[in-house]
């Protein structure tokens, strides 16, 4: 799929092992799923606009770049997608964050929605999704759409691990979106859970279970 990135770097396979592993703890999560994160965020903005400018070293004036273009938005879905939070804003300090609330109906598998609150100025920025796991692709969808509706034309997806069917579904409804991902897993369960994956990322982050 063209609108389909999936990172293959070592460093990410070694640090993927240990996060999907049962006995890693909240603390190592966290920090796992931070750094990971990192890496995804220059990955889906590789392609930012930059322009020259000057600078002064400690031993001459040369020749620099700042970025340029629109400005950055970041929108965790709640809750496992503030995990994610950090890792962006240690690229971007200066990215607005918006918050998109949704949780899953455990009968129908779709997302309810519950909490919206964004910038502003959100149509006006290149906005990055984030959601840990990309199972069902129903949160994410509806995340996108909400974006779209307030008038966001730049929008990409970034998630640790991801089923082919909720890629499927997000390339079906949203085929303009970019899905960067640092692990495509290989189905669903019988309970809309990824597998291999690593469990419930939102419990795992936070300690809830």
């Amino acid at each position: 799929m063209d609108n389909l990135v999936v990172l293959d770097h070592p460093v990410i396979k070694h640090k993927l092992t240990i996060l999907r592993d049962v006995n890693t703890g909240t603390n190592e999560f966290r920090k796992l799923i931070r750094e990971i994160t990192v890496m995804l965020a220059y990955e889906a903005t590789k392609d930012l606009t930059v322009e020259k400018t000057k600078v002064k070293t400690p031993l001459v004036e040369t020749e620099g770049y700042k970025l340029s273009g629109k400005k950055l938005g970041i929108v965790p879905i709640l809750r496992a997608g503030l995990g994610m939070v950090d890792g962006v804003l240690e690229v971007f300090p200066a990215a607005r964050v918006g918050h998109i609330g949704m949780y899953r109906d455990e009968k129908t598998l779709k997302p309810v929605d519950y909490y919206c609150k964004l910038p502003k100025d959100t149509s006006e920025r290149d906005m990055l999704v984030l959601d840990p796991m990309l199972a069902t692709g129903g949160s994410a969808c509806d995340a996108i759409s909400k974006l779209k509706e307030i008038g966001c034309g730049s929008i990409r997806l970034l998630n640790i691990i991801a089923a082919p069917e909720g890629i499927e579904k997000v390339n079906k409804e949203h085929p303009d979106v970019k899905i960067y991902v640092s692990q495509l897993d290989e189905k669903l369960n019988e309970d809309g859970y990824i597998l291999p994956g690593l469990g419930d990322a939102g419990d795992r982050l936070f300690g809830t279970k």
